[in-house]
């Protein structure tokens, strides 16, 4: 027998079939629902057997309404969660001004807590005169004193009214016209900002459109071979029997959780064994972390690979001094080229022979440089929003300023060096805290040029937590500063033509390194709140929020797949204003810690695929060699001999102050925004506060139960 809602509702079941019986499958939240055809019914497809029922849609908008309620319930379940998570944060009462916040060791400003705390008093001071302003205008428009002329308000008996009335003048005549000034004057900056970043996009499009890209001479040549075959230059050379002498070097410190995967992937290079040397550069301060690295070369050096380890006791210039130290090698004088990957950085094997052949016939190439790609760029949504800001910086800053101007910012790592232009721009200076920079700026002043290859990707591990991200931030904003500061009479003499010394100065420092997080914290975390408690200054709708929208747009258009998170990203990239204003301040005017390297934290989630990978190619590949297997013992035992050693310290989510005083300063913005009508205003306001508020109570990254 059909079911009742199967069943034909008029005169039973003789008339014949005007109902199709449905077979409801439930499971909460998600339901499905299938159509059975009666025996004897016309075919499921025909004209007759489409009918429904009034009982059969009374079904299906009831589990309709079920499923909508099941996703209610999870997104109420989730912000109790948020809620209690928050509440456990302040109930910690640990902030960002811990001394065990990050275990780094304490920076050349960490003796002077006054220095690191000028900008956060200056927020904290603008929330509290921010709360007394709003106090007063609800009090006036109580009154209605809003409405009123200002002769008509000093008429008014009081003190209150003669001080608000005393406000407003203060406000008509002082601070109104210094506040437009100043807006105006970051609108303009704005606009210069917003045209450079067009103006790459539009370059991207046009390298896009006419298939630009660096080609290696052999594969130009021709000789029946494709112009745009990139392996061709790498081919031609293997015929030849050619593969010039490459030094691979990996500085590391204290990197135990992705050591073995880097040194793995680089001992595995497609390229003769003979021709190229490994060195693992460590710095570690933790004796058992620095016996796992050692074992790991001893074992690469069994299986005939040309590994050294290399160790310093004394870490002097970090990053700088370790590469230095390493190029000061006597037999380093035999190389040609010199590769440099950082810890986390897992090369494919054809690495080189895609990258070294394009110097082959270019002698005034220096540099060559890969792109980054993210092995956990969906890992969280910290780690999707930094995936928009990379994509766009390689796929469109770094491609362009390779393709017209043969310059870009060297990136630390995944990149080629030729060791003469090294040796001829000064070698590795530990001076500032990006030493990667600081090379690519003194080789590009002695006439060396620089090629990107979009085509060639090396995978690597993005900040999973916040407070790894802050960090590496404040390094990459404050030392440019740094550095802007002791090479700008360098830029001013060198012999380099007008336009690439306007490129160095305007474009590259002061624009993109200076400008951008100057104008970005100023406008949206400072003018704009003060602009609702001074109507007299007016910030126009389209700043807030039409060109910011399109400017993020641009920025996305690299990561197509990130699409839905654009509004999140666009208050991110406000949010994150406040570190890296403060880092850009810190380096400009050497100021707190901008001296401060912290090494970035890694998780080596990548470890396990790699390790599988290697197995299977192990597996198949005739030339297998004994003993390519870790020594699990070995490494358990030097594991628990790490856990004795030194007990893992706690990690924990944080407080952070700045953040949670802007959020609070955005929120009362937006409460005044009310008082004066300005809708959009008042949007933009309460969700960038409500992100400065989940940034502050660390609820976004990585979470620490």
């Amino acid at each position: 027998m059909a079911p009742w809602w199967g069943q034909e509702a008029r005169g039973g079941v003789s008339g014949g079939v005007t109902g199709t019986p449905v077979v409801v499958k439930m499971q909460t939240p998600d339901w499905a629902i299938s159509e059975v055809p009666p025996p004897g019914s016309p075919a499921a497809g025909g004209k007759d057997g489409r009918g429904k029922n009034a009982r059969q849609i009374t079904w299906v908008l009831l589990l309709k309404a079920h499923r909508a309620a099941g996703k209610l319930t999870g997104a109420a379940t989730a912000a109790l969660s948020v809620a209690a998570a928050a509440r456990r944060r302040v109930a910690a009462g640990r902030t960002d001004s811990d001394a065990d916040a990050d275990g780094a060791p304490p920076g050349p400003g960490a003796g002077r807590p006054a220095l690191r705390t000028r900008l956060y008093g200056f927020i904290r001071a603008s929330l509290l005169l921010s709360l007394l302003l709003l106090a007063a205008d609800v009090a006036a428009h109580a009154q209605g004193w809003h409405l009123a002329a200002l002769p008509d308000l000093e008429a008014v008996e009081g003190l209150f009214a003669a001080g608000y009335a005393a406000w407003m003048r203060a406000r008509a005549a002082y601070l109104g016209p210094a506040l437009q000034f100043l807006t105006n004057a970051c609108v303009v900056l704005f606009m210069i900002q917003s045209a450079d970043r067009l103006i790459l996009c539009l370059g991207c499009f046009w390298i896009k459109l006419r298939g630009i890209r660096p080609v290696p001479n052999a594969a130009a040549a021709g000789n029946g071979k494709g112009s745009d075959d990139v392996e061709a230059g790498a081919q031609e050379e293997e015929e030849e029997g050619e593969f010039p002498m490459v030094l691979v070097q990996i500085p590391m410190c204290n990197e135990k959780e992705v050591y073995q995967q880097s040194i793995g992937a680089v001992c595995n290079l497609d390229w003769p064994r003979s021709n190229f040397l490994v060195q693992v550069l460590d710095d570690s301060d933790d004796a058992a972390t620095s016996a796992l690295i050692r074992e790991e070369v001893e074992k690469w050096q069994r299986e005939g690979v040309r590994i050294l380890y290399r160790h310093r006791v004394i870490r002097d210039g970090y990053k700088a001094g370790n590469l230095k130290s390493a190029m000061n090698c006597s037999y380093v004088k035999d190389y040609e080229f010199v590769v440099i990957f950082d810890a986390d950085f897992q090369p494919q094997e054809d690495f080189l022979k895609l990258t070294v052949p394009h110097f082959k016939g270019k002698e005034d190439v220096g540099l060559v440089q890969a792109r980054w790609s993210f092995v956990n760029k969906d890992e969280n949504l910290l780690t999707r929003l930094q995936n928009i800001n990379l994509c766009f910086h390689f796929e469109v800053e770094q491609q362009v300023n390779g393709a017209f101007l043969n310059f870009f910012g060297f990136n630390g790592t995944a990149g080629v060096w030729r060791i003469k232009a090294l040796e001829d721009s000064g070698g590795w200076m530990e001076r500032t805290t990006v030493e990667d920079m600081d090379i690519a700026v003194r080789a590009h002043l002695k006439g060396w040029k620089f090629l990107y290859l979009n085509d060639v990707e090396c995978q690597c591990e993005l900040p999973e937590s916040y407070e790894a991200y802050r960090k590496q931030q404040h390094r990459w904003h404050s030392g440019p500063m740094q550095l802007f500061r002791l090479c700008f009479v360098d830029i001013i003499k060198s012999k380099i033509g007008f336009w690439k010394k306007f490129n160095l100065i305007f474009l590259f420092f002061l624009l993109r390194k200076l400008i951008l997080p100057f104008y970005s914290f100023t406008l949206f975390c400072v003018i704009l709140p003060m602009t609702m408690f001074a109507p007299e200054a007016e910030l126009p709708a389209w700043v807030v929020c039409y060109i910011p929208a399109t400017m993020s747009l641009l920025n996305i258009l690299p990561a197509p797949k990130s699409f839905p998170f654009i509004v999140p990203y666009l208050l991110f990239e406000n949010t994150m204003s406040v570190t890296k204003f403060n880092a850009m301040i810190s380096g400009l005017f050497q100021l707190g810690s901008a001296y401060e390297w912290v090494v970035t934290k890694k998780s080596g989630r990548s470890s396990e695929g790699d390790l599988v990978a290697l197995v299977e190619n192990e597996k198949q590949s005739k030339q297998q060699r004994v003993g390519s297997a870790p020594n699990l013992d070995s490494l358990a035992a030097k594991e628990e001999l790490y856990l004795k050693s030194e007990p893992k310290k706690k990690k924990h989510n944080r407080l952070y102050r700045k953040e949670l005083a802007l959020s609070f300063l955005l929120l009362t913005a937006a409460a005044r925004s009310l008082l004066s009508v300005q809708g959009i205003h008042f949007y933009f306001l309460l969700f960038q506060g409500v992100s400065f508020l989940v940034v502050g109570l660390d609820l976004i990254g990585e979470q620490v139960e």
